[in-house]
């Protein structure tokens, strides 16, 4: 089983690097991708959480098949910007509302290395978007203003160190 990192590890800083190549290995990482994100009860889990500088990551939110992407770019994304409330497995037990566009369109590689572009909206965009931001070594708390992130970061350790 993947171990998921948490806040305070470097690796969550750092940028993911392109994977060249679709092969087993990548597919017996998403694999343990998906085994330990189920065991978070996560809907998305990007590759650097669980060590992995490589840009991928899996989703499955309620409703929505599992879903993989591989070298994943944002093409566009809606004007219509809405807050919704964010947790992360990285970061158990912290929320905070983080604002992000209404919709997305992302191109990416599947399992297969097969490339796809797909349009996404709802719940499913903003855990892309959360997702994609891990690959660049960005946290959610990173997209909350600094006063705000500073409280609840406090908080979060006083929490953490009991």
């Amino acid at each position: 089983m993947l171990e998921i990192k948490t806040l305070g590890d470097e690796v969550l800083k750092k940028q993911a690097a392109l994977v060249p190549k679709v092969d087993r290995n990548i597919q017996e990482l998403v694999q343990g991708m998906f085994d330990a994100m189920e065991k978070g009860n996560g809907l998305g889990l990007a590759a650097p959480q669980v060590g992995e500088l490589k840009r991928i990551f899996v989703t499955h939110v309620p409703d929505d098949e599992m879903r993989v992407f591989i070298n994943p770019e944002i093409l566009a994304t809606s004007e219509e910007q809405v807050p919704y409330e964010e947790g992360c497995l990285s970061i158990p037990g912290l929320y905070a509302e983080v604002t992000r566009p209404a919709w997305v369109t992302v191109q990416a590689r599947n399992e297969e290395g097969k490339l796809f572009t797909v349009d996404l909206s709802g719940l499913l965009a903003r855990v892309v978007q959360h997702e994609i931001d891990h690959l660049n070594g960005i946290l959610f708390v990173d997209r909350i203003p600094e006063k705000k992130r500073q409280r609840i970061l406090k908080s979060y350790e006083k929490h953490v160190s009991v």
